[in-house]
């Protein structure tokens, strides 16, 4: 005890008042004073140690989605406050690193943002709100793009629709071919970088409205975006989409990306059979997509089928829906052909989750590869990206105009004229014949042939079957 008084002492002559300090507490402790206990060390100020680095907002057609670009992982919470309607959204032991950021607030239902430091170390934001919304957060660990984030999605309240006796009348009518078009990646996820920065989310953007008018132009075909805009949507909601606009193809389009920029070439995939088989059990495995799941125009409910039965009625869809799949992709490969070097000949198939949907068939097209500095600068080019969507709507409607869907404006063509078929790059009078099940000689004697031999742009009659 003495000798360790004796070192304490001695510590503290040689370091000023601190050791005077020390001193006093000795003497204190030996007149029974004060218990004898080692000098606390101070404790450090508990600094936030997390910084907001970027605020980041995007509005799609059903929520408004808010991301703050963090230097590492942080806690959070949120909660919503009435009178007026504001969300407030604390961070645990973090900063604001950037000045109020200049954010397009117009179209969301955010009218204003104010931040302030909150129990001594928290960053307290809060939104100022037009209206109600259903919130929901998550953080995303960091990635190749970004760093580690904060992710607020503001969802739009349902607001109530009803029919009128016009638009059930109208629904009567012969109806337009519904094209669901998937412009990938989006906000804050860029998808593959090209040269000069160049993002994969803009240029299949720009393709994918090219293509939603050549779509609408056409009589019999209707347009519908999945993505119209620079913002996210989950893979799988994608489908949903599609699914509540009753879309009889989704389209989802791409620019690919290798290690080697040497790498080139436009590729169409449909799903594996492999994927879908899976893809059935799965779906049969929820309750929610049972009770409405064979969707289309005439939506076939499986929620009063026994599991055998229903099992069945998936099984045959998810099959029509892969040889529809494989079909119009086949069109759309032929078409592409004339405008872009193809990386494969045939269509591929890969278990891409935009492409499981059991009722829809769906087609994924990389129209290049954004890596390669070539075809970089080529899908950047306004004039490219009109013959890309050209060719891919060339290879839609060759389809469409051979097998129709029932009740279709196309289909009513059909069964009173037959349909024009423009004879593409690889087309054969078989080939021709067996697609819309007619025989050769039949198509030779309407269209007045005089031998099988066709060229590229040649139209050719279908007669009535």
């Amino acid at each position: 005890m003495l000798s360790l008084s004796a070192a304490v002492i001695a510590r503290g002559r040689s370091s000023g008042v601190v050791g005077l300090r020390c001193l006093v507490l000795f003497l204190l402790s030996c007149f029974g004073a004060l218990p004898m206990v080692a000098p606390a060390v101070a404790a450090a100020p508990n600094t936030a140690t997390t910084k907001v680095e970027g605020i980041r907002l995007w509005r799609a057609p059903d929520h408004t989605r808010l991301v703050f670009d963090l230097s590492a992982m942080v806690e959070h919470k949120i909660f919503p406050l009435e009178n007026p309607q504001r969300l407030v959204i604390d961070i645990k032991q973090a900063t604001l690193a950037v000045k109020s950021p200049q954010l397009e607030l117009a179209k969301t239902p955010i009218a204003a943002l104010r931040s302030a430091q909150f129990d001594g170390d928290s960053l307290r934001i809060v939104l100022e709100l037009r209206e109600k919304i259903n919130p929901r957060s998550f953080v995303l660990a960091g990635n190749e793009q970004y760093g580690d984030r904060l992710v607020i999605d503001l969802y739009d309240r349902a607001k109530q629709t009803s029919r009128t006796v016009g638009d059930v009348l109208a629904g009567q009518k012969a109806r337009d071919i519904v094209i669901a078009i998937d412009a990938g990646h989006g906000g804050e996820d860029p998808g593959a970088l090209g040269p000069k920065r160049l993002l994969e989310k803009n240029v299949v953007l720009a393709i994918a409205r090219v293509l939603q008018r050549k779509v609408d132009r056409e009589q019999g075909f209707r347009a519908v975006m999945v993505r119209d805009g620079d913002y996210y949507i989950p893979l799988r909601k994608r489908t949903d989409i599609a699914r509540k606009h009753r879309a009889d193809l989704m389209i989802s389009i791409h620019a690919d990306a290798f290690r080697q920029a040497s790498a080139n070439g436009a590729s169409v995939y449909a799903l594996s059979t492999r994927s879908a088989t899976s893809e059935t059990a799965s779906y049969l495995a929820k309750r929610e997509n049972r009770a409405d799941l064979i969707g289309g125009v005439g939506s076939v409910s499986l929620a009063d089928k026994d599991k055998v039965l229903a099992g069945v009625l998936l099984d045959l869809s998810m099959t029509a829906t892969l040889e529809s799949s494989l079909g119009v992709g086949t069109q759309v490969l032929r078409a592409l052909d004339g405008v872009a070097r193809l990386h494969k000949k045939r269509v591929e198939q890969a278990g891409f989750v935009v492409l499981k949907s059991p009722d829809i068939p769906s087609i994924l097209v990389e129209t290049g590869f954004i890596s390669n500095p070539k075809e970089a600068r080529r899908l950047a080019q306004p004039a490219y990206q009109q013959k890309i969507a050209g060719a891919i709507f060339s290879g839609v409607k060759r389809y469409f105009q051979g097998k129709p869907p029932a009740g279709t404006l196309l289909a009513e063509r059909k069964r009173k004229s037959g349909v024009v078929h423009i004879i593409a790059r690889g087309d054969t009078l078989s080939d021709i014949a067996q697609r819309y099940h007619v025989s050769i000689s039949d198509l030779r004697r309407y269209n007045r042939l005089k031998s099988s031999r066709i060229k590229i742009g040649q139209r050719i009659k279908i007669p009535v079957s």
